[in-house]
């Protein structure tokens, strides 16, 4: 080793070994960084430790499972001993004639959420922060969370006591009021709409707990400096408070889009029936009733994957629109 080697690594101080091997001050000083953060921060990393062992067993560990898809899996020779089939379930699943008709009816469903779903949640923020009465308000936020914490078993058990053909509370009005009973369950031109809203019902409410805090963010003196200028009510939300949570707003629709082939299966199946199967087979009910019921878990998986690069490919292209018209997106 030359003399000037040897005094650039007598400089940081590092075994001229480790120096060949990319060791070095950078990576000797960000390890120190972080331990001095961990030391420092330990219960905030402490309060994120269940989040994010979560996030590895439920969500990053079970990628490897991904490999079903190229499997001809048996549970009696194990994960590793199965088959390899190749593109073989991605060839019956795109060419089976049911493909058409679940993503008919998923992005139906899918499609309703996100014309009618999604803007509920902004528009309940938008009339709530305008209440100047606080008990009101706090009374009205508290009614609207609660149907979030019920299970879908109760939401459909309440629909169907409410909208059932022979027993249901509002036919029974129906005809005692002199009319014929409808269909509200039995229906299929319905079905879409009664999910969404189901859904608003259910959990509009607790969506608006991300648009009001965004809300709080929002500069009160720009409400002032505009009820100087002559604005009313109208004319600040329009021109203060939506601009305001835009960002917010577009990083939600983003996160939505990821989730667009993710219609919730315990809801479509509790209120399918034989009159509307036609229009409440999707991706979530074939799944459990190809891969769960039949048994042929590389073939469901394949239905994972694609809703996964589906999701994956919404996400991506609409971060990079979001950026192009000049928002921050996603990432």
């Amino acid at each position: 080793m030359s003399s000037s080697e040897t005094e650039a690594v007598r400089g940081t101080n590092v075994p001229a070994g480790l120096r060949k091997k990319g060791a070095g001050p950078k990576t000797n000083g960000f390890i120190k960084e972080w331990a001095v953060a961990l030391r420092r921060d330990k219960g905030l990393y402490l309060l994120a430790a269940p989040g994010l062992l979560f996030f590895l067993v439920f969500k990053y560990f079970p990628i490897w499972g991904l490999a079903l898809a190229f499997k001809d899996y048996s549970p009696w020779s194990g994960f590793w001993g199965s088959e390899w089939v190749g593109s073989k379930y991605f060839q019956e699943f795109f060419s089976n004639p049911d493909f058409w008709i679940l993503f008919r009816n998923t992005m139906g469903i899918s499609f309703m959420n996100i014309l009618f779903f999604f803007p509920m949640p902004i528009v309940l923020a938008l009339l709530l922060n305008e209440v100047r009465v606080l008990f009101f308000k706090k009374f009205v936020q508290t009614v609207i969370y609660l149907p979030h914490f019920l299970s879908w078993v109760v939401i459909v058990g309440i629909c169907f006591l409410l909208l059932s053909q022979g027993t249901g509370v509002v036919n029974q009005l129906i005809t005692e009021s002199g009319g014929k009973s409808i269909a509200f369950l039995t229906n299929p031109d319905g079905f879409w709409l009664m999910l969404t809203a189901q859904s608003i019902w259910k959990e509009a409410g607790w969506g608006t707990i991300i648009f009001l805090a965004a809300l709080t963010a929002i500069n009160q003196e720009l409400y002032e400096a505009a009820q100087i200028d002559g604005a009313n009510r109208w004319k600040q939300m329009l021109n203060i408070t939506l601009p305001g949570i835009r960002s917010t707003i577009i990083v939600l629709f983003i996160l939505r889009l990821g989730q667009v082939l993710e219609v919730g299966f315990e809801q479509i199946y509790l209120m399918a029936s034989a009159p509307v199967s036609s229009v409440a087979d999707v991706f979530d009910t074939y799944v459990y009733r190809v891969g769960i019921l039949n048994g042929r878990f590389g073939y469901a998986t394949v239905v994972g994957v694609f809703k996964s690069v589906v999701g994956l490919i919404l996400v991506v292209a609409a971060n990079r629109l979001a950026k192009r018209f000049g928002e921050e997106g996603l990432y």
